[in-house]
């Protein structure tokens, strides 16, 4: 019997020592799978290859056109004005571009994302610790290091549901799980999708537990960047099989991925936003308006609803109705229990909806779903969905004919993408008043499920669905 104990206490100290060595020798673990192993492959089965030698400095692509309101009306184009009055205006911004950095790099970055802080790392350990042992554990977890063009190293941790995927086969499919500003793999989003049955790949931002850097917005793209090339090139998945799972702030990697590898095969979207400004603006003084949006602006313009518009395959939002974080209703008082009004994710739908069905959100159609996100609990929604009479067999019918028709006046193949065909579509034209409302409210019930939760509540396992495919 004290054979028996003995090796049971062995055990149980090489546990601890496995996860203690999983989180203070993280540094010194072998490199697993690097930004540029794309090339050393033989090139990239995605449109978006390995960056060259000279480009990784600067990092991967983002999207800046808007962001310091360069195209905006009114201002006049660089081109147009002489060197002194460029160097004039320089000079005269310098003091509020000193007072941005500043705030960026101190305050700034520890509110965008408190989970780069040393202490609440520290505080957070035990945590970590139990998280990481289960996912090892229980869920055969494997974990690696990836280092990103800019040469942060990214801790990540995969669980592969291939050999047994179940009777639906989820585990054939891989959701990439993109935590938020105060969130770990290790106790953060991943647990729904790996509870559901998909294979799951969990990841850390950068300066988050084991992951180097500093979590600005280009350093995250560069660690999404080199996460989803892991998965395609050396887990091996197909694009089509891989769903990107964001949750709060995670919807800027999240829609970053999807944008710039747009064969991927999914977008699930958990309680987030449009655009940080609103939400900053919201919480810091008024009289540091105008520094705080030029310091989101210039150093985290998490632009997550003009990204969402430019992937075209399925995507689905969870909007969260006790949720308070992302909504600019509630300020300095709790939030109503069922107030979605200021839900910053009606944006995101409004802005997806928009671009991809503009004929149908003309008028008519953008007013009803406007009304239709008021709806507070899932009762209400319901109701406000049967008084409008709407014929889901109907409105199914019209979007595939429509489609075919495309499909059939289009001959080259190719130009579809990986989707199919490519958004806009111009569906709905020449429909009545009527007819517009009941398809404006199909396709925004078809996009957004709203999710009774508060934001940082764990979302349920039946909670976390596929998005909608035609």
């Amino acid at each position: 019997m004290c054979i028996v104990c003995f090796v049971k206490a062995l055990v149980h100290v090489f546990k601890i020592y496995l996860t203690a060595s999983y989180t203070y020798n993280f540094r010194s673990w072998p490199v697993d799978f690097r930004w540029d192993d794309v090339q050393a492959a033989g090139g990239s089965r995605s449109t978006y290859g390995a960056l060259t030698c000279a480009a990784a400095a600067a990092g991967v692509w983002l999207l800046q056109g808007a962001a310091l309101g360069g195209d905006t009306p009114g201002r006049p184009m660089r081109g147009s004005r002489s060197q002194a009055q460029c160097l004039l205006q320089q000079i005269r911004e310098l003091p509020v571009q000193l007072a941005s950095y500043a705030l960026a790099h101190s305050l700034g970055r520890w509110l965008v994302y408190p989970g780069s802080m040393f202490l609440m790392t520290r505080a957070l350990l035990p945590l970590l610790q139990q998280g990481q042992e289960r996912l090892v554990e229980r869920y055969r977890g494997q974990r690696a290091k990836l280092v990103a063009c800019d040469g942060n190293e990214i801790d990540t941790m995969f669980m592969d549901r291939r050999q047994h995927p179940g009777s639906s086969g989820l585990g054939l499919r891989l959701v990439i799980c993109c935590e938020g500003n105060a969130g770990f793999y290790e106790m953060g989003c991943l647990w729904a999708p790996l509870e559901a049955g998909y294979s799951v790949l969990g990841w850390n931002h950068p300066g988050f537990g084991g992951s180097t850097g500093a979590p600005y917005p280009q350093h995250d793209a560069n660690a999404m960047d080199v996460v989803v090339k892991y998965a395609l090139h050396r887990l091996h998945f197909s694009p089509a099989h891989v769903v990107v799972y964001g949750w709060s702030i995670g919807g800027f990697t999240a829609t970053w991925a999807t944008m710039t590898y747009p064969e991927l095969g999914a977008l699930v979207l958990d309680a987030t936003f449009d655009d940080l400004v609103p939400l900053a603006v919201k919480v810091m003084p008024h009289s540091w308006k105008g520094l705080v949006v030029r310091t989101v602006r210039e150093h985290f313009n998490l632009n997550v609803a003009e990204q969402l518009c430019r992937y075209p395959g399925p995507v689905l939002l969870l909007r969260r109705t006790q949720d308070d974080v992302v909504s600019t209703s509630g300020y300095l008082r709790p939030l109503p229990s069922g107030d979605v009004e200021g839900n910053r994710g009606n944006e995101l739908l409004l802005r997806l909806l928009q671009h991809r069905y503009p004929a149908v959100m003309a008028r008519e159609g953008l007013a009803i779903v406007t009304r239709w996100l008021r709806a507070g609990n899932l009762a209400q929604e319901a109701a406000f969905y049967a008084r409008y009479r709407v014929n889901d067999d109907w409105c199914l019918e019209l979007l595939r004919s429509y489609r075919a028709s495309c499909e059939d006046a289009q001959e080259d193949e190719e130009a579809w993408g990986p989707h199919g065909l490519p958004f806009p579509w111009l569906v709905g034209q020449g429909l009545s008043s009527r007819r517009r409302r009941q398809l404006a409210l199909f396709l925004a019930r078809k996009h957004l499920k709203n999710v009774e939760a508060t934001h940082c509540s764990p979302l349920e396992p039946q909670d976390f669905q596929l998005p909608w495919r035609l």
